[in-house]
């Protein structure tokens, strides 16, 4: 998580649908934001973001009365991405899963918000032979909204994970806002070692010695901003494969097995391990001040589901930068 100094949304509201960790809420205070409202209907995840945030989100978002949401200026939503993933079956709106976009699109026709900041997995752009991206296109256009769209990884803005998501934003028709411009990429300067938990005894459980780990021979002493895969355990499948700190991290995952599960395994002080849920956290963008759940496996599956908190506040600069020549934001 980037330190902001300038609040360039200061004023504006903004409510935070499919929470998770609160993600979108950590982005948007960074810059001046407040929340009004939020809703997440898992219990587990519920719990952690009351504990951070003070705030009891509600709950199945399919039976709230879009009326009774307070009104924003922002709406911001990582709607579910079981049914777009590649490791789902790609189902995508047959899914049920995949219609709750419809509930964010019931909210935006009541409320009418100026802005809607989504996200997404990569695979939702391209899938259904990018039927499902222009659905959700159609519909925004529909109600009155510009729609922009980019696929952007988080190596590429100073988190060391390998990370594709699709970022949409879109502006209310009437502020004719116009093109809107993603953050530009910028060179990786910090690598998974610069994220590691050095308290042994915090670590410890979490180391693998296993007779059937084999290494691949490659030196462990360059620097890269791609994953750097040392060697295997097993057959090396998902969740067997072992990886330098001096590279990126791979996409953290909320569901997979293996030794090393949901995190890969890492070359650490010459024994392998996967990460520690904090780990988990810093690469995702979280600040160490954050509450995690006392259940490693929850929040594995937690930091797996949830969103790049840096690459949210460069969009939400921008965001702050497209709106700040009008009228009514001064």
């Amino acid at each position: 998580m980037i330190k902001i100094e300038e609040k360039s949304l200061k004023g504006l509201t903004f409510i935070d649908l499919f929470a998770g960790l609160g993600g979108f809420r950590l982005a948007l205070e960074s810059l001046g934001a407040k929340c009004v409202y939020s809703n997440e209907w898992d219990k587990s995840v519920r719990k952690v973001y009351t504990d951070n945030f003070g705030d009891v989100p509600d709950d199945d978002i399919t039976k709230v009365d879009e009326e009774s949401i307070p009104d924003h200026d922002i709406l911001c939503a990582g709607f579910p991405c079981q049914a777009f993933s590649i490791s789902g079956k790609q189902r995508g709106f047959e899914d049920s899963r995949g219609t709750l976009f419809f509930d964010v699109a019931r909210i935006v026709k009541a409320k009418k918000p100026k802005i809607v900041f989504m996200e997404n997995v990569k695979n939702f752009a391209t899938h259904d032979n990018g039927n499902t991206l222009e659905v959700v296109r159609k519909t925004m256009d529909e109600l009155g909204y510009s729609f922009n769209q980019k696929v952007l990884n988080s190596v590429d803005y100073g988190i060391p994970q390998k990370r594709e998501r699709i970022y949409m934003v879109c502006f209310r028709s009437d502020l004719n806002i116009g093109c809107f411009d993603y953050p530009k990429p910028f060179k990786l300067k910090k690598h998974v070692e610069d994220f590691l938990i050095y308290d042994e005894k915090l670590v410890e459980e979490l180391y693998v010695n296993r007779s059937d780990t084999y290494f691949n021979g490659l030196e462990d002493n360059k620097y890269s901003d791609k994953p750097i895969r040392l060697g295997i355990v097993n057959k090396g499948g998902q969740g067997e494969r072992i990886y330098s700190t001096k590279g990126i991290a791979i996409t953290l995952s909320a569901y997979g097995g293996g030794v090393f599960a949901k995190t890969g395994g890492y070359f650490i002080n010459g024994k392998t391990r996967k990460l520690h849920p904090r780990e988990c956290a810093r690469i995702m963008g979280y600040p160490d001040s954050y509450k995690i759940s006392n259940s490693f496996n929850q929040a594995y599956k937690h930091f797996g589901n949830s969103v790049v908190i840096d690459v949210l506040q460069f969009i939400a600069i921008n965001i702050g930068k497209a709106i700040k020549k009008e009228r009514w934001y001064e």
